[in-house]
């Protein structure tokens, strides 16, 4: 190389360099950006009326059939029946919350520990339990949707309340759900006594929305449509914390390690397969189902494939099922 070709070259990356150096007095401007929250999102201004505590019988559904009826061969004129003949199962569920009901992202289906419910009232039905038809819903469109018979059940982590059972009948018990708080790893929130003044997520049309606004701290109620809705609005600083049962706030932080569960149960959660009202047969005939998957293993299956990830400990034993007659 000559010396003017290397006098060349020492110019060009002399001035490549001068051309990467920063220039003097030059500031990178912080912009802000607006996160707009979720849609339907909404300060809960005229808190809705707390739960009722009590009433009798609170959790006492009907006795199952003695025997079943074989799949596909239910009696003539039975609810049951009905819904043979229209060769499908109609079931309101969630597709939001994670291994309880949730579209799966690679195939698109609608999975989780409330499906596999669904599709065994599907079997003992057809003999097929993939004789279904799923309608994703949201909390609130739960009981209008059954009573509009738009859905013959809803199996969507809802609570056996006593609201409630003045719109539709509830089956058995078939999960022991407690309502928490879901905060962000750094917060100082411990439990339901640091929640005054904060902003606090639940889903509209559910008892974890009417408990967080009868609380006695004050927090500010906030309603969305879904669960995910809540989570988004936790990780934007839109809420300072999320409040509804464990197990969907398990989910929750299975998703996104930067959240964890805290403080005592603020309430119990159980949850019931809801049935139109004036169906007593359905509401026993799936009592029956559900009799017939907690002793056979299958409950125990679900739940060890759903929910073994996201709940510490052993497996619980299937809820006693109560009856009132």
């Amino acid at each position: 190389m000559t010396r003017r070709a290397t006098a060349g070259l020492l110019a060009v990356f002399a001035f490549a360099l001068a051309g990467c150096a920063p220039v003097s007095g030059t500031t990178i401007p912080q912009v802000s950006a607006d996160v707009p929250a979720p849609a339907g999102a909404a300060e809960v201004t005229s808190p809705p009326p707390a739960p009722v505590q009590s009433c009798p019988n609170l959790l006492a559904s009907r006795r199952p059939p003695s025997p079943m009826p074989a799949p596909g061969q239910m009696p003539a004129g039975s609810t049951m029946a009905k819904i043979v003949q229209y060769g499908k199962l109609r079931v309101g569920v969630d597709q939001n919350t994670y291994n309880v009901g949730f579209r799966d992202p690679l195939n698109g289906r609608i999975q989780g520990f409330d499906i596999d419910m669904a599709h065994a009232i599907a079997k003992a039905l057809f003999g097929d339990p993939d004789k279904i038809e799923l309608h994703a819903i949201t909390s609130a469109q739960r009981i209008p949707m059954l009573q509009s018979g738009e859905i013959d059940i809803v199996v969507r982590t809802m609570s056996i309340t006593c609201d409630r059972l003045q719109q539709v009948d509830f089956s058995a018990v078939y999960y022991d759900a407690k309502q928490r708080i879901l905060v962000k790893t750094n917060s100082a929130i411990q439990g339901a006594a640091d929640l005054g003044g904060k902003r606090v997520c639940a889903t509209n049309g559910s008892t974890s929305l009417s408990r967080i606004a009868a609380l006695a701290a004050k927090p500010v109620a906030i309603g969305v449509p879904d669960w995910t809705d809540c989570l988004v609005m936790l990780q934007q600083g839109q809420v300072d914390a999320v409040s509804t049962d464990d197990v969907i706030l398990a989910g929750m932080a299975a998703q996104d390690p930067y959240t964890r569960v805290v403080g005592d149960p603020l309430a119990d959660e159980p949850y019931g397969i809801a049935i139109p009202q004036h169906k007593e047969d359905f509401v026993r005939f799936v009592n029956g189902v559900l009799a017939e998957i907690e002793a056979d293993g299958t409950w125990t299956a679900a739940y060890q494939r759903w929910l073994g990830s996201l709940l510490p400990g052993a497996a619980p034993a299937p809820p006693a099922p109560q009856y009132r007659d």
